[in-house]
């Protein structure tokens, strides 16, 4: 919209300017032109009253009369004065002028004295062409003010728009309350405050809907496992062994029940949306190096953090910090030596990866392939961590792989925050677009 804006504005000026400073040029030269021919007219009807006055009195126009009859006034263009007395005295001064002439003309005076003035034109084609150079520089300076007008009207709309998309990038990616402000522009306003609307009434089912996963949760969990508790009972009690067959047989369909129930409850938060939101990177990963490096000392390991504090991401906090955990906890019982989380640019979108390594043996190739299937594990754990922290990443929209075998890399794809969509950049904090003093201070007021 800005580039539009921009264009728009930008033509409609060049047009006001083209359409008003090309006749003007025009015209205006023309009246240069036309003033200069008037002048010289008035001079000479002005130098045959001196000739007639000075032959009234027996002389002839003397040389002095003569250079300021050439001269003219103050302003005037050189000339050359012709005076043809009627004895035959030929009278001139002024030097030879190169065609074409403006003005030649003659006039006779009353003892019968011929009087005629040239003027070269090209003195008046540098004045015309004066003005037209001047209309162009007003139209210059002209249309300079109104790219600058443009480009103030551009930001002054497009801000709030861009303002508004970042809200409602936060939105889409699963924060139900995004942060809005007043932009000054009535009609951004009221889309925004529909916007907010949304995201309260989005946010009340949300809360609704996964109040009800949580209950359904409970309330189908508790009678499974009283159920599965019975018939483990009767499989270690019971010594008929049909009935044992049938109890394990019970079982097994008990657990794929647990399992059903499990994969109904994973798709209904995954069909919720997230709760994605800008998240900076080092203040996850510092909670998360608080709670492991007494535990890392402990085993005679050492932890290192290596994340810039400008990356940030699109993320839930508490699954992004419990899919480090579970990296973390996995270094620290599988791997040995140096534990390090870094992060680093990936791709340029903004995109952050995050890797946690150790100097370990790494994971053995018969596993590597399938390392994030539940129930996989090198013994001594259920084999579900792996699998929870990439189906975890995966609702945020990210990506949780095994970068590096030997020394093990475990490597987390993150979508960044766009800069353009980013509210701190797009209006930093204290600032408004605004040019209402009432809104400005509601604003700061809100702020503050």
């Amino acid at each position: 919209m800005r580039r539009r804006v921009l264009l728009a504005t930008i033509s409609a000026v060049a047009v006001a300017v083209v359409l008003l400073g090309v006749p003007l040029g025009f015209f205006g030269a023309q009246y240069v032109v036309a003033n200069e021919e008037r002048r010289v007219s008035d001079r000479l009807d002005a130098f045959v009253r001196t000739v007639d006055r000075v032959q009234a009195q027996g002389e002839s126009p003397s040389e002095e009369q003569l250079l300021r009859a050439a001269e003219g006034r103050s302003g005037d263009l050189p000339a050359r004065v012709t005076v043809s007395l009627p004895d035959g005295e030929l009278l001139e001064y002024g030097d030879e002028l190169r065609e074409p002439t403006i003005f030649k003309a003659a006039q006779t005076t009353d003892e019968r004295a011929s009087v005629s003035i040239e003027v070269s034109a090209w003195g008046a084609y540098i004045k015309a062409a004066q003005t037209v150079a001047l209309v162009v520089v007003a139209g210059v300076v002209a249309i300079a003010a109104g790219v600058a007008m443009a480009v103030w009207q551009a930001n002054r709309l497009s801000a709030p728009l861009v303002y508004l998309a970042a809200s409602a990038e936060q939105l889409g990616s699963g924060q139900v309350r995004p942060s809005l402000e007043p932009s000054g522009v009535e009609e951004i306003d009221l889309v925004a405050a529909e916007l907010a609307r949304s995201a309260d009434r989005l946010a009340g089912r949300l809360a609704s809907e996964r109040q009800f996963a949580q209950d359904a949760s409970h309330q189908l969990r508790t009678p499974l496992t009283a159920l599965t508790m019975r018939l483990e009972e009767i499989m270690l009690t019971s010594d008929d062994d049909d009935v044992v067959e049938e109890a394990r047989v019970s079982l097994e369909q008990v657990e794929r029940l647990v399992t059903v129930v499990d994969d109904l409850l994973s798709t209904s938060r995954r069909s919720q949306g997230g709760t994605t939101e800008a998240v900076t990177v080092i203040d996850v990963v510092r909670q998360q190096e608080e709670e492991w490096a007494e535990t890392f000392r402990t085993a005679g390991r050492v932890l290192v953090v290596d994340v810039p504090g400008e990356h940030r991401v699109l993320a839930t906090p508490g699954a992004l910090a419990q899919v480090i955990a579970t990296l973390l906890e996995n270094s620290l019982k599988y791997g040995a030596g140096t534990t390090t989380v870094r992060s680093k640019p990936s791709g340029p979108k903004g995109a952050v990866a995050l890797e946690v390594s150790d100097e370990g043996p790494g994971v053995p190739d018969d596993i590597a392939p399938r390392i994030f299937e539940r129930g996989t594990t090198t013994g001594g754990s259920t084999g579900l961590g792996l699998a929870l922290a990439r189906d975890l990443v995966a609702a945020d929209g990210g990506r949780l792989e095994l970068a590096q075998r030997r020394p093990p890399v475990f490597r987390i794809f993150l979508a960044g925050v766009p800069r353009t969509l980013d509210p701190s950049v797009v209006l930093p904090p204290g600032t408004t677009i605004s040019s209402r003093g009432r809104r400005r201070g509601w604003l700061h007021h809100h702020e503050g």
